[in-house]
């Protein structure tokens, strides 16, 4: 059979057993893409034990978030040109080199650069596959099947911590290394195999190899400061203030080339597009609020309410629940109804209320309060992600669908580290290696009482607040376009 030419893409109906093999190919790597991004934070202290670097042990994290961000458009205008298959066994195969890497680390500079190239995998792992879903399924039907990513995306961040944490405590951390080889090599041969049947859209489109160059260099230094200021470096210092001007110089010169080049990286029709901007918006905002709560609530926790880490955890767990429940429902009504966006305005506004009682309540909030704050909170923010995704999907064609994807996911990443560090200012200040030290060290240092830590506490629900109140904008202005019932 000769090869397709890429111009004439092939549209093919698949039938829902197809569609299912297809989605069963592309959950493996958004499973090890969301696993990655939290399994180590658990094994930190026992990596810093063994490896020592103590200091430096936070760019364990950070450089696998700072290349993940940066390759994520670079993935999707890839996944444009080449087409998915290729983009995500690429990802795949680098992400499985760094995992080889970090597990023979024999000092930390050699595991800190094994995590930079898993980076340089993990960019594609989540948003490749969210595009691949978009080849695959109408607008209309959608939301159905963004309910599978969902859930796995959720529920590997979760385990995440659990499982980095045993690894770490019972074996050798070097464990959570290796596990990735082979479940990697499945990866690649369920991708390899199951996805031969992916329709596809991909057109000749040139790489706009300068402006990739800019937006990676953009973002890296962005990424650099928001987690290096106030840890290795005081957000004052010569160090931070130079890279943030930096950072703001390469965002002009890739503005510029998006203006000018010929076929720029983020072609401007989708920038431009107030459908696929809002749902962003809406999205990202929204989605960096629960990321930052997940983070920053077992903290408070500890420091305000006493707790130990281990019950701490278990009392968030009742988010992550929530916003995978009311996910799935709604994905279900989204498939039914014409005012798709509605539903979700009214759990958004929920979700506002709930959040806004715990800024108000936090320091004399009763634990079944508190449990109740946590299950609106994730019924309010669950059904704006499936019906953001596939609004935006809705707005762009499908031979651009790659780098719509990576755009957006690029910026909900951008948007929670950036939210991420704001929050970490206003809870933690400048105390030097605080990510590996308890809540309650914390609270003591910083603090000195359970009402001056509720006071910086207060503070981060209220961001919060104003942060879900940008989704709820965002999606009420977005327009309510018919979702499609075909693929284009």
């Amino acid at each position: 059979m000769s090869k397709p030419e890429p111009d004439a893409p092939i549209q093919k109906t698949l039938t829902h057993r197809e569609t299912m093999w297809i989605v069963a190919g592309a959950l493996l790597p958004v499973f090890m893409g969301s696993m990655d991004q939290t399994v180590v934070s658990s094994a930190l202290p026992t990596i810093g034990a063994s490896l020592g670097g103590v200091s430096h042990l936070f760019w364990v994290v950070a450089v696998n978030l700072l290349t993940a961000t940066a390759m994520t458009p670079l993935y999707g205008k890839i996944s444009d040109i080449h087409g998915r298959r290729v983009s995500l066994l690429l990802s795949i195969g680098l992400f499985v080199c760094g995992s080889l890497v970090a597990a023979l680390a024999v000092n930390l500079p050699m595991l800190i650069a094994g995590r930079a190239i898993q980076g340089l995998g993990g960019g594609g792992l989540t948003s490749v596959p969210m595009t691949i879903l978009g080849d695959i399924v109408a607008p209309k039907q959608r939301a159905r099947y963004y309910t599978y990513f969902s859930i796995t995306y959720i529920t590997a961040g979760m385990l995440g911590p659990i499982y980095g944490g045993f690894i770490s405590q019972h074996l050798h951390w070097s464990l959570i290394f290796w596990f990735n080889v082979p479940i990697g090599i499945a990866a690649l041969l369920a991708t390899s195999i199951l996805l031969r049947r992916l329709p596809r859209y991909e057109r000749k489109h040139k790489l706009d190899f300068l402006g990739a160059a800019l937006i990676v260099g953009a973002s890296s230094t962005a990424m650099f400061v928001l987690n290096a200021g106030g840890r290795a470096y005081a957000w004052g210092s010569p160090e931070i203030m130079g890279l943030a001007v930096l950072s703001a110089l390469l965002w002009i010169g890739f503005v510029r080339r998006l203006l000018t080049a010929p076929e720029p990286l983020v072609p401007l029709k989708i920038l431009r597009n107030p459908i696929v901007l809002c749902a962003n918006i809406s999205n990202g905002v929204g989605w960096a609020s629960v990321v930052s709560l997940n983070i920053y609530l077992p903290m408070f926790l500890q420091a305000v309410h006493g707790m130990s880490p281990a019950v701490a955890g278990l009392h968030l767990a009742s988010l992550m629940m929530t916003v995978n429940a009311s996910a799935l429902v709604s994905a279900q009504i989204t498939a039914r109804i014409t005012n798709y966006k509605y539903p979700p305005l009214f759990t958004l506004a929920l979700c506002i209320g709930a959040c806004l009682y715990l800024a108000v309540h936090t320091q004399d909030i009763s634990m079944f309060e508190f449990e109740v704050v946590l299950i609106l909170i994730g019924i309010g923010f669950g059904p704006v992600a499936p019906v953001t995704t596939v609004a935006m999907q809705n707005a762009v064609e499908l031979h651009q669908m790659g780098i719509a994807v990576g755009v957006s996911s690029f910026g909900r990443s951008l948007i929670a580290t950036g939210l991420t560090a704001v929050y970490g200012v206003i809870v933690l200040g400048d105390l030097q290696g605080a990510d590996l030290r308890s809540a309650a060290a914390i609270a003591a240092d910083l603090f000195g009482d359970k009402g001056q830590a509720a006071d910086h506490f207060r503070t981060v629900f209220l961001a919060a607040t104003g942060a879900f109140t940008v989704s709820f904008l965002g999606l009420a202005l977005m327009k309510q376009k018919p979702l499609l019932t075909e693929r284009r």
